[in-house]
């Protein structure tokens, strides 16, 4: 857990994190102004969360840029705690806020494996 607190530290500035914990999961909680489900990819590799998104932004054909301080693009890999699993996590993103909540391995659902006779 704590390598995920130090990840989250190196986030650009205008990302605010929170992470959130119970028995059964973990609660990843990231303002990400501007971001929708169309700008946005997250996905688990090799034990680290990979989350890239950007701001879309909507510029009047009358204006343009002479100062650009509200960029958004996030490209962040964070490591996973040890006991977080990629499976069965879910999602959402509202008015730019992105909640990830990721299943411990502990609180997995159990499955019966079938055995057949040899």
């Amino acid at each position: 857990m704590s390598a995920l607190r130090e990840a989250l530290r190196d986030l650009p500035d205008a990302v605010f994190a929170d992470v959130l914990e119970s028995e059964e999961a973990y609660l990843l909680v990231l303002d990400l102004p501007g971001v929708t489900t169309e700008t946005l990819d997250v996905s688990v590799e090799g034990g680290r969360l990979v989350i890239e998104g950007q701001r879309s932004k909507d510029v009047p054909r009358e204006f343009r840029f002479v100062r650009e301080d509200r960029s958004v693009f996030l490209d962040a890999e964070l490591p996973l705690p040890p006991d977080a699993t990629g499976q069965g996590a879910e999602g959402t993103v509202e008015r730019g806020v992105l909640e990830l909540t990721l299943p411990k391995a502990s609180a997995a659902p159990s499955t019966t494996i079938p055995i057949d006779e040899a």
